[in-house]
């Protein structure tokens, strides 16, 4: 039988995931205590409300998050999303923040989800988390696209430089209809080679981003 690794943070009320964005407000909508009146005794249910920005969690961007004219969420097909061949790339971020081209010269990318390890999501839900944490670089996004990646994901709180205004790795990618996962976690128990991962989100229109439940399955 595969063995399978979460890869996804636990969403729940008040999680902040990007700096500046409101947290999710997660209540009852109908609660056990007001189902009573509705069904039999002894039967209860409870429908839950969520209000939240679509970057909360561990989420997928897919082409329209960054360009108008790009492929939303309902457009993105399930092969592009699930059983992707996976290939893992370990830099740690106390050797270095910035991770270029090199790091993934040398490997076969092509048709893969390139899953980049780097140990930040130990910070998750700290102050910590949104500062001085890794990234790709444009030249390794460029790179990446030259190779033919389908999917990259990173355990970090942006796959771009966050320092300043520009956002090349998420422009290069997503032009390029090469999808990205952000805010990955537990990389470290995924197996260098012979595993697939997914990360399926909601069919949604007109979205450009949203959670997924992101898992790597080892054969």
């Amino acid at each position: 039988m595969p063995s399978f690794i979460d890869l996804s943070h636990t969403i729940e009320h008040g999680l902040i995931t990007y700096r500046g964005l409101p947290a999710p407000l997660i209540c009852d909508y109908l609660s056990r205590e007001q189902s009573k009146e509705l069904y039999e005794p002894g039967t209860t249910f409870q429908i839950a409300k969520i209000e939240m920005v679509s970057n909360t969690g561990t989420y997928l961007d897919c082409p329209f998050h960054r360009y108008e004219q790009g492929k939303d969420l309902s457009q993105v097909v399930l092969a592009d999303l699930a059983d992707l061949e996976g290939v893992m790339i370990r830099v740690d971020y106390r050797e270095t923040l910035r991770i270029d081209a090199s790091f993934f010269q040398g490997k076969e990318l092509r048709g893969k989800a390139v899953l980049v390890h780097t140990g930040w999501a130990q910070h998750w839900n700290t102050t910590a988390y949104f500062a001085n944490h890794p990234y790709l670089t444009e030249d390794a996004a460029r790179y990446l696209v030259k190779c033919g990646a389908k999917l990259v994901g990173i355990d970090s709180y942006n796959i771009d430089d966050t320092s300043g205004k520009s956002r090349p790795v998420h422009s290069t990618l997503l032009g390029a209809e090469v999808l990205i996962v952000e805010h990955l976690c537990c990389l470290s128990e995924v197996p260098d080679g012979d595993f697939t991962f997914s990360a399926i989100p909601p069919r949604l229109k007109g979205v450009g981003t949203f959670p997924v439940r992101a898992f790597a399955k080892q054969k």
